[in-house]
């Protein structure tokens, strides 16, 4: 069987005010498009489809029309919650997705069942997914409990109750004439995150071993890394990436799907397709005269400007980059403040005069901010 597997979509991104609704619709189309060309058995959908719990309704458009442009493919479609999606409401869409043939898990259901979804191939190859949604720690407890394993007990950890649950849905592993599949959204030991996750979600305590998945498994389908990557293990275990940087902390990662072919006999044989539709973000240093020459990038740019702090100086960069989204001050240019500067004298100084001092400790000597605070200062105090 053939495998398209691709996560972490974020559909209503907005990158320091930007929106990239556009960049969404153009590399998801690309996703179509290989789905079209590849023609997979199986699209696995790993997880943060949306970037907010609460996304508008023009993300949702978008969302639910990729997932239908997949289906429509003759791909059967398995799609599940991530730690950025709100769950419930994910559930709420399966009547939807039930009729438009997706398969659609947004949070873990009492009953387990619902987590094993059954299917075969034209060729007529078997398979088998266990599709776990994203787990809090909290939530991972009570899943233990639902499914009426062995007492949860307060010193286990995270990893510990997603080891059971995973245990307990992979059950039938052990029948060889079928392909046996996992996705799920979670961090794995020794994985490389790449920028772009919340530090709650990707920290050690929050992260499982490798070997919470079975031996039995062919392939293991994960999101929540932003970077395509394959994970040491009992089994083949990768993270797709994203389709595209999400933000700058991204900016090296390499956006694309993955393809799989497996059989129940063969081992997973992997490979990326690049996803290039979005507009490629950029880190970049330079004088105004340096990054002028920049001016017909189409990249989405941060930028640290080699000048002196001065009022304007922001407006300035962005006049020369119409797609600078971050201008900072170049770390280099700024001095730093003594510990004579920090006990300076207050005692009997105006406000002017301490607020003279701070400028000069930030390399500021521009008399029009001086003369902006003299202009609040009276209006405040009047």
């Amino acid at each position: 069987m053939k495998i398209l597997h691709t996560s972490d979509w974020h559909v209503g991104k907005v990158l320091k005010g930007q929106s990239r609704v556009g960049e969404h619709r153009d590399a998801l189309a690309q996703v179509v498009e290989v789905a079209q060309a590849e023609s997979p058995d199986l699209v696995i959908v790993a997880g943060d489809l949306y970037d907010t719990a609460a996304p508008t309704p023009e993300s949702t458009r978008l969302v639910t029309r990729a997932l239908s442009a997949l289906r429509r493919t003759g791909a059967q479609v398995v799609a599940i919650g991530g730690n950025h999606d709100n769950g419930p409401a994910l559930d709420a869409l399966r009547p939807w997705a039930e009729a438009a043939g997706v398969a659609l898990r947004g949070s873990v259901r009492d009953n387990p069942a619902e987590h094993v979804i059954d299917g075969s191939t034209a060729d007529g190859e078997a398979w088998r997914l266990v599709a776990l949604p994203f787990l809090s720690q909290r939530y991972a407890v009570r899943a233990v409990e639902m499914y009426e394993l062995t007492a949860a007990e307060a010193v286990q950890t995270y990893a510990d109750h997603v080891g059971r649950v995973l245990g307990r849905l992979t059950e039938g592993f052990d029948e060889p004439d079928r392909v046996h599949l996992v996705t799920g959204h979670l961090t794995v030991v020794g994985a490389q995150a790449g920028g772009g996750e919340r530090e709650a979600h990707t920290v050690l305590n929050y992260a499982v071993p490798a070997t919470v998945f079975p031996t039995g498994a062919h392939y293991v389908a994960l999101g929540h890394l932003h970077r395509a990557q394959q994970v040491l293990g009992p089994c083949p275990i990768r993270y797709s990436g994203s389709p595209l940087a999400v933000d700058f902390g991204e900016e090296e990662n390499r956006p694309s799907v993955t393809i799989v072919e497996v059989t129940a006999r063969t081992a997973a044989r992997v490979r990326e397709i690049p996803i290039t539709a979005a507009a490629p973000l950029r880190t970049v240093r330079g004088t105004l005269a340096e990054l002028a020459e920049l001016a017909d990038t189409t990249a989405w740019l941060r930028v640290y400007v080699r000048e002196a702090p001065r009022a304007g100086l922001r407006e300035e960069v962005q006049d020369l980059l119409p797609r600078a989204l971050e201008v900072r001050i170049d770390p280099e240019m700024l001095p730093s403040s003594g510990a004579a500067a920090r006990a300076a004298q207050r005692a009997g100084r105006s406000p002017r005069e301490l607020f003279g001092d701070y400028l000069q400790t930030r390399g500021q000597a521009d008399d029009g901010v001086r003369e902006l605070f003299d202009e609040l200062f009276e209006e405040a105090t009047k």
